[in-house]
């Protein structure tokens, strides 16, 4: 469902714990070099015509990594969201978070509450992390929850948040760097006519300037949505 709005970038921050193993450092080293880099993204999308950005922090298949090594990244989350809600708050922008919360430990989900209440009034960038998100079972989830003789597009696409009623628009620009070219899961039905850009750097080595490069290579393309290029046809008398 597209909305007359900015853009909506998406980005799988992929590629951090090889980025470590690649110095001789543990991984964990890589995940905080990894919110780093998420920081200078934040920081630098507003003034690049981003007013919503979504970033994949964390999925439901991570789960069955050592135990240790997911303990250290939700930490790093919950960490990250709490200083994301300080800055959100100057800036007067919005901290939303996709998943399931179920599962997240105490207090994670108490980051993740408190985030989303100290923002909730920001009408400026949109920031979205996805954690223990998973693209299937969210539209698994929408499915579910829609009323019967409601399957409208629109009306599916409100389900998909974590408001299950807020039409966020759709992923214009999908940014994958880590050097693996696949969606892994993550936004599956708001992305169905995002352009992708794939980036063969790992993420913690990945700064504003390849944002700016990659929404100048979004600008360039010709997005058609499955119609034909040039003036619609007049119809006929």
């Amino acid at each position: 469902m597209q909305l007359a709005s900015g853009l909506h970038v998406a980005v799988v921050m992929d590629g951090n714990g090889r980025w470590a193993q690649a110095r001789g450092w543990p991984r964990v080293a890589g995940h905080r070099a990894g919110a780093r880099a998420a920081r200078r993204f934040v920081e630098a999308a507003p003034g690049l015509g981003v007013t919503t950005l979504t970033l994949f922090a964390f999925s439901a298949d991570n789960w069955r990594r050592p135990r240790g090594e997911v303990a250290r990244v939700l930490a790093l989350i919950r960490g990250f969201l709490r200083r994301e809600t300080a800055a959100c708050v100057a800036r007067g922008a919005r901290l939303s978070v996709l998943g399931r919360r179920d599962r997240l430990p105490a207090g994670l989900l108490a980051a993740v509450e408190a985030a989303e209440r100290a923002t909730a009034g920001g009408s400026g960038l949109h920031l979205r992390v996805a954690v223990d998100y998973s693209g299937r079972d969210s539209i698994l989830a929408a499915a579910a929850a829609l009323p019967e003789g409601l399957s409208t597009r629109e009306a599916f696409s409100r389900r998909l948040g974590p408001t299950h009623g807020e039409l966020v628009p759709d992923v214009d620009l999908f940014l994958r760097p880590g050097g693996e070219r696949r969606l892994s899961d993550f936004l599956l039905w708001e992305s169905a006519y995002a352009e992708l850009v794939f980036l063969d750097r790992l993420w913690p080595d990945v700064g504003p300037d390849d944002l700016a490069a990659a929404i100048a290579d979004f600008r360039s393309r010709e997005r058609r949505f499955g119609a034909v290029p040039g003036p619609a046809p007049v119809p006929a008398a």
